[in-house]
Protein backbone atom coordinates (compact mmCIF):
# COMPACT_ATOMS: atom_id res chain seq x y z
CA UNK A 1 0.00 0.00 0.00
CA UNK A 2 2.97 2.28 -0.54
CA UNK A 3 1.89 5.82 -1.33
CA UNK A 4 -1.81 5.44 -0.52
CA UNK A 5 -1.53 7.97 2.30
CA UNK A 6 0.83 10.40 0.60
CA UNK A 7 0.17 13.95 1.82
CA UNK A 8 -1.69 12.75 4.92
CA UNK A 9 -0.71 13.48 8.52
CA UNK A 10 -1.51 10.98 11.23
CA UNK A 11 -1.31 11.34 15.01
CA UNK A 12 -0.84 8.10 16.96
CA UNK A 13 -0.98 8.02 20.75
CA UNK A 14 0.86 5.41 22.77
CA UNK A 15 3.23 5.16 19.81
CA UNK A 16 6.45 4.06 21.48
CA UNK A 17 5.54 0.37 21.60
CA UNK A 18 2.97 -2.31 20.81
CA UNK A 19 0.00 -1.52 18.58
CA UNK A 20 0.82 2.19 18.51
CA UNK A 21 4.30 1.61 17.13
CA UNK A 22 3.09 -0.96 14.63
CA UNK A 23 0.38 1.47 13.49
CA UNK A 24 2.87 4.31 13.10
CA UNK A 25 5.18 2.08 11.05
CA UNK A 26 2.31 0.99 8.78
CA UNK A 27 1.15 4.58 8.24
CA UNK A 28 4.69 5.68 7.43
CA UNK A 29 5.05 2.83 4.94
CA UNK A 30 1.87 4.07 3.22
CA UNK A 31 3.37 7.55 2.77
CA UNK A 32 1.92 9.49 5.69
CA UNK A 33 3.80 11.77 8.00
CA UNK A 34 3.20 10.53 11.52
CA UNK A 35 3.26 12.39 14.83
CA UNK A 36 4.18 9.72 17.37
CA UNK A 37 2.82 10.62 20.80
CA UNK A 38 4.12 9.02 23.98
CA UNK A 39 5.39 9.97 27.42
CA UNK A 40 8.59 7.87 27.04
CA UNK A 41 10.92 10.53 25.67
CA UNK A 42 14.01 8.36 25.29
CA UNK A 43 12.19 5.54 23.50
CA UNK A 44 10.28 7.92 21.25
CA UNK A 45 13.33 9.93 20.18
CA UNK A 46 15.29 6.76 19.48
CA UNK A 47 12.46 5.32 17.39
CA UNK A 48 11.93 8.47 15.36
CA UNK A 49 15.65 8.63 14.67
CA UNK A 50 15.35 5.21 13.05
CA UNK A 51 12.04 5.80 11.30
CA UNK A 52 13.16 8.89 9.40
CA UNK A 53 12.07 12.49 8.90
CA UNK A 54 8.42 11.63 8.33
CA UNK A 55 8.25 10.39 11.94
CA UNK A 56 7.74 13.32 14.31
CA UNK A 57 8.13 12.74 18.06
CA UNK A 58 5.77 14.48 20.47
CA UNK A 59 6.36 13.88 24.17
CA UNK A 60 3.06 14.07 26.08
CA UNK A 61 1.87 12.66 29.38
CA UNK A 62 -1.77 12.17 28.47
CA UNK A 63 -2.74 11.80 32.14
CA UNK A 64 -1.67 15.40 32.74
CA UNK A 65 -4.81 17.41 31.85
CA UNK A 66 -2.89 20.46 30.60
CA UNK A 67 -0.52 18.35 28.52
CA UNK A 68 -3.44 16.36 27.11
CA UNK A 69 -5.29 19.55 26.15
CA UNK A 70 -2.17 20.78 24.34
CA UNK A 71 -1.80 17.65 22.21
CA UNK A 72 -3.78 18.76 19.17
CA UNK A 73 -2.40 22.34 19.07
CA UNK A 74 1.16 21.02 19.40
CA UNK A 75 0.62 18.41 16.69
CA UNK A 76 -0.81 21.05 14.36
CA UNK A 77 2.16 23.30 15.05
CA UNK A 78 4.53 20.46 14.17
CA UNK A 79 2.75 19.03 11.15
CA UNK A 80 0.29 21.68 9.92
CA UNK A 81 -2.75 19.42 9.68
CA UNK A 82 -4.27 16.24 11.09
CA UNK A 83 -5.94 13.84 8.68
CA UNK A 84 -5.88 10.77 10.92
CA UNK A 85 -6.09 10.32 14.67
CA UNK A 86 -5.34 6.88 16.02
CA UNK A 87 -6.35 7.08 19.69
CA UNK A 88 -4.44 4.08 20.90
CA UNK A 89 -2.91 4.85 24.30
CA UNK A 90 -4.28 2.66 27.05
CA UNK A 91 -3.46 0.47 29.99
CA UNK A 92 -4.73 -2.72 31.58
CA UNK A 93 -6.13 -3.84 34.91
CA UNK A 94 -7.07 -7.52 35.12
CA UNK A 95 -7.97 -10.04 37.74
CA UNK A 96 -10.69 -10.12 40.37
CA UNK A 97 -12.25 -6.75 41.13
CA UNK A 98 -11.87 -7.29 44.86
CA UNK A 99 -8.09 -7.48 44.42
CA UNK A 100 -7.75 -4.39 42.22
CA UNK A 101 -5.96 -1.27 43.41
CA UNK A 102 -8.41 1.64 43.25
CA UNK A 103 -5.74 4.10 42.14
CA UNK A 104 -4.93 1.77 39.25
CA UNK A 105 -8.64 1.68 38.38
CA UNK A 106 -8.76 5.49 38.30
CA UNK A 107 -5.66 5.69 36.13
CA UNK A 108 -6.91 3.06 33.69
CA UNK A 109 -10.37 4.59 33.29
CA UNK A 110 -8.82 8.02 32.82
CA UNK A 111 -6.46 6.84 30.09
CA UNK A 112 -8.71 4.30 28.37
CA UNK A 113 -11.87 6.42 28.41
CA UNK A 114 -11.45 10.08 29.39
CA UNK A 115 -8.27 10.73 27.42
CA UNK A 116 -9.71 9.12 24.28
CA UNK A 117 -12.83 11.27 24.54
CA UNK A 118 -10.77 14.42 25.09
CA UNK A 119 -8.39 13.70 22.20
CA UNK A 120 -11.31 13.11 19.83
CA UNK A 121 -13.13 16.19 21.15
CA UNK A 122 -10.06 18.34 20.55
CA UNK A 123 -9.36 17.16 16.99
CA UNK A 124 -12.94 17.42 15.74
CA UNK A 125 -13.05 21.20 15.15
CA UNK A 126 -10.01 20.95 12.87
CA UNK A 127 -11.47 18.03 10.93
CA UNK A 128 -14.92 19.60 10.72
CA UNK A 129 -13.40 22.79 9.32
CA UNK A 130 -11.56 20.76 6.66
CA UNK A 131 -14.62 18.58 5.96
CA UNK A 132 -12.55 15.40 6.18
CA UNK A 133 -10.77 13.17 8.63
CA UNK A 134 -10.40 9.69 10.04
CA UNK A 135 -10.51 8.66 13.69
CA UNK A 136 -9.62 5.13 14.72
CA UNK A 137 -9.77 4.02 18.34
CA UNK A 138 -8.05 0.95 19.72
CA UNK A 139 -10.75 -1.00 21.50
CA UNK A 140 -10.66 -4.68 22.43
CA UNK A 141 -12.39 -7.98 21.99
CA UNK A 142 -13.34 -7.36 25.64
CA UNK A 143 -15.72 -4.65 24.37
CA UNK A 144 -17.87 -7.37 22.82
CA UNK A 145 -17.76 -10.13 25.43
CA UNK A 146 -18.07 -9.82 29.23
CA UNK A 147 -14.69 -11.32 30.10
CA UNK A 148 -14.89 -12.37 33.75
CA UNK A 149 -11.13 -12.17 34.35
CA UNK A 150 -10.90 -8.45 33.55
CA UNK A 151 -14.09 -6.59 34.59
CA UNK A 152 -12.43 -3.19 34.94
CA UNK A 153 -10.60 -3.32 31.61
CA UNK A 154 -13.60 -4.77 29.79
CA UNK A 155 -15.85 -2.03 31.17
CA UNK A 156 -13.53 0.66 29.84
CA UNK A 157 -13.67 -0.87 26.36
CA UNK A 158 -17.46 -1.27 26.45
CA UNK A 159 -17.61 2.46 27.20
CA UNK A 160 -15.30 3.24 24.29
CA UNK A 161 -17.31 1.02 21.95
CA UNK A 162 -20.41 3.08 22.77
CA UNK A 163 -18.44 6.31 22.32
CA UNK A 164 -17.21 5.31 18.87
CA UNK A 165 -20.63 4.18 17.68
CA UNK A 166 -22.37 7.37 18.83
CA UNK A 167 -19.75 9.93 17.78
CA UNK A 168 -19.60 8.41 14.31
CA UNK A 169 -23.30 9.11 13.89
CA UNK A 170 -22.77 12.74 14.90
CA UNK A 171 -19.86 13.57 12.61
CA UNK A 172 -20.26 11.56 9.38
CA UNK A 173 -22.13 14.53 7.91
CA UNK A 174 -18.86 16.49 8.15
CA UNK A 175 -16.94 13.94 6.06
CA UNK A 176 -15.34 12.36 9.13
CA UNK A 177 -15.13 8.60 9.56
CA UNK A 178 -14.93 7.08 13.05
CA UNK A 179 -14.20 3.44 13.70
CA UNK A 180 -12.56 1.09 16.14
CA UNK A 181 -10.36 -1.95 15.97
CA UNK A 182 -11.04 -4.61 18.59
CA UNK A 183 -8.23 -7.14 18.83
CA UNK A 184 -8.02 -10.15 21.07
CA UNK A 185 -4.83 -10.55 23.13
CA UNK A 186 -1.91 -8.88 21.36
CA UNK A 187 1.72 -9.54 22.12
CA UNK A 188 2.51 -6.24 23.84
CA UNK A 189 3.43 -4.63 27.15
CA UNK A 190 -0.23 -4.71 28.22
CA UNK A 191 0.12 -8.44 28.83
CA UNK A 192 2.68 -7.80 31.56
CA UNK A 193 -0.11 -8.01 34.16
CA UNK A 194 -1.28 -11.41 32.99
CA UNK A 195 -0.55 -14.32 35.33
CA UNK A 196 2.58 -16.09 34.09
CA UNK A 197 0.82 -19.41 33.63
CA UNK A 198 -1.98 -17.79 31.58
CA UNK A 199 0.54 -16.00 29.35
CA UNK A 200 2.56 -19.15 28.70
CA UNK A 201 -0.58 -21.14 27.97
CA UNK A 202 -1.71 -18.49 25.47
CA UNK A 203 1.64 -18.44 23.70
CA UNK A 204 1.81 -22.22 23.45
CA UNK A 205 -1.73 -22.53 22.11
CA UNK A 206 -1.36 -19.80 19.49
CA UNK A 207 -3.91 -17.60 21.26
CA UNK A 208 -2.06 -14.31 20.78
CA UNK A 209 -1.79 -12.07 17.73
CA UNK A 210 0.97 -9.76 16.55
CA UNK A 211 0.64 -5.98 16.72
CA UNK A 212 1.49 -5.86 13.01
CA UNK A 213 -1.77 -7.69 12.24
CA UNK A 214 -3.73 -4.97 14.04
CA UNK A 215 -1.80 -2.29 12.17
CA UNK A 216 -2.57 -3.92 8.83
CA UNK A 217 -6.26 -3.86 9.72
CA UNK A 218 -6.08 -0.17 10.61
CA UNK A 219 -4.39 0.60 7.30
CA UNK A 220 -7.16 -1.28 5.48
CA UNK A 221 -9.78 0.82 7.29
CA UNK A 222 -8.05 4.07 6.40
CA UNK A 223 -7.52 3.32 2.72
CA UNK A 224 -11.14 2.62 1.74
CA UNK A 225 -12.81 5.11 -0.59
CA UNK A 226 -14.34 8.03 1.31
CA UNK A 227 -17.89 6.75 0.88
CA UNK A 228 -17.07 3.58 2.84
CA UNK A 229 -16.68 3.39 6.63
CA UNK A 230 -15.28 0.31 8.32
CA UNK A 231 -17.02 1.01 11.58
CA UNK A 232 -15.60 -1.74 13.77
CA UNK A 233 -13.28 -4.66 13.16
CA UNK A 234 -12.93 -7.54 15.59
CA UNK A 235 -9.81 -9.63 15.03
CA UNK A 236 -8.72 -12.49 17.21
CA UNK A 237 -6.55 -15.56 17.18
CA UNK A 238 -8.22 -18.29 15.19
CA UNK A 239 -7.77 -20.65 18.14
CA UNK A 240 -10.35 -18.60 20.03
CA UNK A 241 -13.01 -20.39 17.98
CA UNK A 242 -11.85 -23.87 18.94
Amino acid sequence: MAGELNGKVAVVTGAASGIGLASAEALLSAGARVVLVDRDEAALNALCGKLGQAAIPLIVDLLDPKACAALVPRALQLAGQIDILHANAGTYVGGDLVDADTEAIDRMLNLNVNVVMKNVHDVLPHMIERRTGDIVVTSSLAAHFPTPWEPVYASSKWAINCFVQTVRRQVFKHGIRVGSVSPGPVISALLADWPEEKLEEAKESGSLIEASEVAATILFMLTRQRGVTIRDVVLMPTNFDL
